[in-house]
């Protein structure tokens, strides 16, 4: 006599009524008019279901799963009345050619009606080189305001009160440097840390894993990550030491669960490097805060928003055990897909960001930077960042998406998708740990060649046609469009660059003796175990400029290269 065969579990109520109109209903429409492809997906390739019902949450506990807004698990929102009480931040990126410009731009967001303001440094600054470096030649000012000392940075903030407004800095191998010259600053305006509000994005493994910025090998850089916590933790309270990016991820060509699930594993792993270091969670997990992409597929990238605060939030309680609400919320500012610009027909990226704009929203964000239609031709114009700051706008005062709280909750689609998100970032998870954590993982490729292997699939899927995007391999006009010459923001870089080094060789003129003792006492620091925090000020406020400081840790620390992928 055989085995017996375990008889097949009986379907619920919700299965046998899928079941039914599959069998009726649906079976009679299809066979009258087939469905338009044989298969649907989100932006990242992941199947969707013809129709989503109870039979898709079978395990679903809307108290366990759901919650309510500003309650554990946090997946409809980290405040209870969310922007019934107040709006999202509307903070549009901005930075360019000299700081005398990038202020006046400064002026103008502020003038109307930017709530926040968000700097782009250009890549000398990014890479920790002056203006009048070699490595600098001809890039000074392109993609980002240039910074090379502390004289830069009090230009750039000149008629802004820093205890008024709330800055974002995004700038990670340097961040420690730049965030110095920025306190140093402050301290010059008379305007105390306490009184400091922002976000350093400061988010260095993720540079390893796509965006590629980064200067010295992984173990001292997150040393110098975790200086920065430490003191803001004790000096700078209402300071956000780290923006832990997912957004550089999504650009390099990452799916969004790669998004999610990478973003999260780097937040983890600046959790525990805190608490090795001997602070308590509860002690700096309330100022961790997020960025994330917002890409094309409004439904998918609400699904992301959602899964990644009941993610964190069980994480952080259940296995750090923080004991501190407000470390198990997971915050997070948004920016708008610049991988989706396209330059041909740009207006119709007015049209994409909008749609992506209010996924953002409908995630829950609680601050949020529009893309520039513009901006896959060159920086963006006032005209074109104007129509980008409208956006928000609107959806804030007109669509009527900010009158509830989490207004999709419920839905059977997004729910599972939900789901879905958070069961593949969970396996994720558990193939970084076989491979010995974040930084092994880096050193050994695994992020650099699922990004890859995504980005080809995606691209390939735009050439096959087998993707629609609309005015680049369909609904073209043949000679497609582009902006006016006349309305594209034209920088003249070589005066940029003349400009900076002039002001830098002043400064260098200027300085006493004692930037030389500064610099000497940090080589010291760099090589022993103290916080490099306090040293940093000292030497940047008697102007020591950026590369002298970067070149000092080069000196003790090696540069990183990456090894190649086979």
């Amino acid at each position: 006599m055989g085995p017996l065969l375990e008889p097949k579990p009986k379907k619920t109520p919700a299965e046998e009524e899928l079941a039914r109109w599959e069998n009726s209903t649906l079976k009679k429409a299809l066979e009258k008019s087939p469905e338009r492809q044989k298969q649907f997906t989100t932006t990242s390739s992941m199947p969707i279901e013809r129709l989503y019902t109870p039979a898709h949450l079978k395990d679903w506990d809307p108290a366990k799963d759901l919650g309510e807004p500003g309650e554990f698990p946090y997946t409809r929102g980290v405040h209870p009345t969310m922007y019934r009480g107040k709006l999202w931040t509307m903070r549009q990126f901005a930075g360019f050619a000299t700081p005398e410009e990038t202020n006046q731009r400064y002026h103008y967001l502020l003038k109307h009606g930017q709530a926040g303001l968000s700097v782009a440094y250009d890549m000398p600054t990014l890479y920790g080189y002056d203006a009048d470096s070699a490595e600098s030649l001809g890039e000074v000012g392109v993609c980002g305001v240039n910074v090379s000392s502390l004289k830069d940075m009090e230009v750039l903030f000149k008629g802004i009160p820093l205890d008024q407004i709330t800055t974002s800095m995004t700038i990670n191998g340097p961040a420690a440097v730049v965030w110095a010259m920025y306190l140093a600053n402050a301290e010059k305006q008379g305007v105390s840390y306490g009184k400091l509000g922002g976000t350093t994005q400061n988010d260095i493994l993720k540079e390893y894993i796509a965006q590629k910025e980064f200067l010295f090998p992984p173990l001292p850089s997150m040393r110098l990550v975790t200086d920065t916590v430490e003191f803001g933790s004790k000096h700078v309270p209402r300071w956000n030491t780290i923006s832990i990016s997912g957004y550089h991820i999504r650009e390099a060509g990452s799916t969004a669960v790669q998004e999610l699930a990478f973003t999260l594993a780097d937040g983890m792993e600046y959790v525990r490097w805190g608490i090795e270091r001997g602070l308590k969670v509860d002690d700096f997990a309330p100022r961790l805060s997020f960025f994330f992409n917002s890409h094309n597929d409004i439904f998918e990238e609400i699904a992301k928003f959602r899964a990644a605060r009941r993610i964190w939030s069980r994480w952080i309680r259940d296995e750090m055990g923080a004991k501190d609400p407000r470390s198990w919320m997971l915050r997070f500012h948004t920016q708008t897909a610049g991988c989706s610009a396209t330059a041909e027909q740009p207006e119709v990226n007015i049209v994409r960001t909008a749609y992506q704009a209010l996924a953002a929203v409908l995630g829950g964000t609680q601050s949020l930077h529009t893309n520039s239609y513009d901006e896959a031709l060159a920086l963006p114009s006032e005209k074109a960042v104007r129509i980008a700051l409208r956006t928000q706008q609107i959806l804030a005062h007109e669509s009527g998406v900010a009158n509830t709280v989490d207004p999709l909750a419920g839905s059977y689609f997004i729910e599972s998708l939900t789901n879905t998100m958070e069961d593949e970032a969970n396996k994720y998870f558990h193939r970084i740990e076989q491979l010995g954590g974040v930084i092994p993982a880096i050193e050994k490729g695994f992020f650099q060649k699922e990004i890859a292997e995504a980005a080809f699939r995606y691209q390939r899927e735009i050439d096959k046609k087998e993707r629609v995007i609309v005015g680049v391999n369909d609904y073209t006009e043949g000679n497609e469009e582009k902006t006016p010459a006349n309305e594209i923001l034209k920088i003249d870089f070589d005066k940029a660059q003349k400009h900076q080094t002039e002001r830098l060789n002043k400064v260098k003129a200027s300085r006493g003796p004692e930037w030389k003792k500064r610099l000497e006492e940090l080589r010291h620091a760099a090589a022993g175990k103290e916080n490099l925090m306090p040293i940093l000020i000292k030497s940047v406020e008697a102007y020591a400029t950026l590369q002298e400081i970067c070149d000092v840790f080069r000196d003790v620390w090696g540069e990183y290269r990456e090894k190649p992928m086979i």
